[in-house]
């Protein structure tokens, strides 16, 4: 019943550009949903350490994850089919290695992103212990994402979104950088030792497993086939404008605030160590900007993944059994719930205690290997004639996508070594 009225209440196709700017929403979700802590981290790090040396380099990065998702939804608009399908036709084993790089994630991450949302509301509100706030937010959701419909996920990401660019933005703003520096970070440069920042900043600015659910999202928006291509283009554009104003306006807040000095930064950590920081330069009421920021984007990372994973495992467990796309929609079935229900409670476990060796060596092999493989399939597909050649892939996407295959590859590679 929900499907079919879904179906009859589907959008009319945008025709002027201020209707289709109006309609954004599936990518503002995924970008939101690929910029956590870690991103943070990355940003103020490198700011700290070199300025505003890198404002091309997060340019480059949002360029880069804008033609990948582009593509990602240009896939299923112009075939009809989900990128689960697309991954099968290429090989079963393929549609193996997401089956068991998805159980693992859900697991792993599931425990960690919830720990990323507490370490920020235990800095605002430490009424609770940490584990307790993990436990919370992971629960909050579950249930948004259970009983929710997707127009209320999306509006609540919305306003996330708002929440971490006013929070984050201002907090740059208030620490009054030179435009002209920031100018100049425009003209790309690599000082000697920054390499490794330099890839991590372009392969980093919002590129997760979470980049996957975007067309399962613009199914849920209601836009299905070619027509809606050019809507899903600007839809990807002003996601990833915004990821960009976001991720630039963190390394702003590096680069003035401790560009020059000798403090580090250790993980996540050093994000509520930075926030105390700003409180005692600029007053409480800065403090509690950024760790509103902080905590708006690791909930947005949590969010995402609760409601878009699921869309890929159940999809999953029905291209397995080779069943019939029916007209019951994806998130009501019980493969849906079962993933919603794995990221929510089994996860739980390891905030008690701790994390399994094995399965994090897994997470992180498996992890790695993910933005290569899902590169280098999407590469295929655009490229064949599973795509009408008007849809396939242009010299310029392809030249992107090799520059991101060799980004992506050279990364993996580093953090395998790192890791053995």
């Amino acid at each position: 019943m929900r499907n079919e009225l879904h179906m009859e209440m589907a959008p009319a196709k945008p025709v002027s550009l201020k209707k289709k700017i109006s309609m954004v929403g599936p990518g503002l979700i995924t970008a939101a949903t690929g910029v956590g802590a870690g991103d943070l981290v990355a940003a103020l790090v490198a700011g700290a350490a070199f300025g505003m040396t890198f404002v091309w380099a997060i340019v480059l990065g949002a360029v880069f994850k804008y033609f990948i998702n582009e593509s990602m939804g240009r896939f299923q608009l112009a075939t009809g089919k989900t990128i689960l399908e697309g991954w099968h036709s290429l090989g079963r084993w393929i549609t193996g290695y997401f089956g068991i790089y998805s159980v693992i994630f859900a697991v792993v991450y599931g425990a960690a992103i919830a720990s990323s949302c507490a370490l920020a509301m235990t800095a605002m509100f430490p009424v609770l212990p940490l584990w307790a706030w993990a436990i919370i937010h992971s629960i909050a959701g579950y249930v948004l994402v259970l009983f929710g419909r997707y127009s209320v996920f999306e509006r609540i990401m919305t306003v996330l979104v708002g929440v971490m660019f006013v929070t984050v933005v201002g907090t740059a703003v208030m620490t009054a950088p030179n435009l002209l520096n920031i100018a100049t970070g425009i003209v790309p440069q690599v000082p000697e030792g920054s390499l490794f920042n330099v890839l991590g900043l372009i392969g980093g600015v919002g590129g997760t497993i979470s980049m996957v659910s975007y067309g399962y999202w613009l199914k849920e928006k209601g836009w299905s086939g070619k027509s809606w291509i050019p809507a899903m283009r600007i839809d990807s554009k002003v996601a990833y404008t915004v990821t960009t104003i976001f991720s630039l306006s963190v390394l702003v807040i590096g680069a003035q605030f401790l560009y020059g000095t000798e403090i580090k930064l250790n993980g996540e950590q050093g994000l509520i160590q930075l926030s105390n920081l700003l409180g005692e330069d600029m007053g409480s009421g800065v403090r509690w900007l950024f760790l509103i920021g902080f905590w708006s984007a690791s909930f947005t990372s949590l969010l995402g993944p609760w409601n878009g994973l699921p869309y890929l495992f159940a999809d999953f467990v029905r291209t397995v059994k080779k069943e019939k796309k029916s007209t019951v929609s994806l998130e009501k079935t019980k493969s849906y719930q079962f993933y919603l229900f794995l990221l929510t409670f089994p996860s739980m476990l390891l905030l008690f205690i701790g994390e399994p060796v094995a399965l994090i060596i897994g997470y992180g092999v498996l992890g790695a290997t993910f933005m290569p493989f899902l590169v280098i399939s999407l590469f295929v597909l655009l490229n064949s004639k599973r795509v009408e050649k008007d849809h396939r892939n242009t010299w310029v996407s392809n030249t992107v996508f090799i520059l991101c295959i060799g980004l992506f590859l050279f990364l993996a590679f580093n953090q395998l070594s790192d890791m053995f």
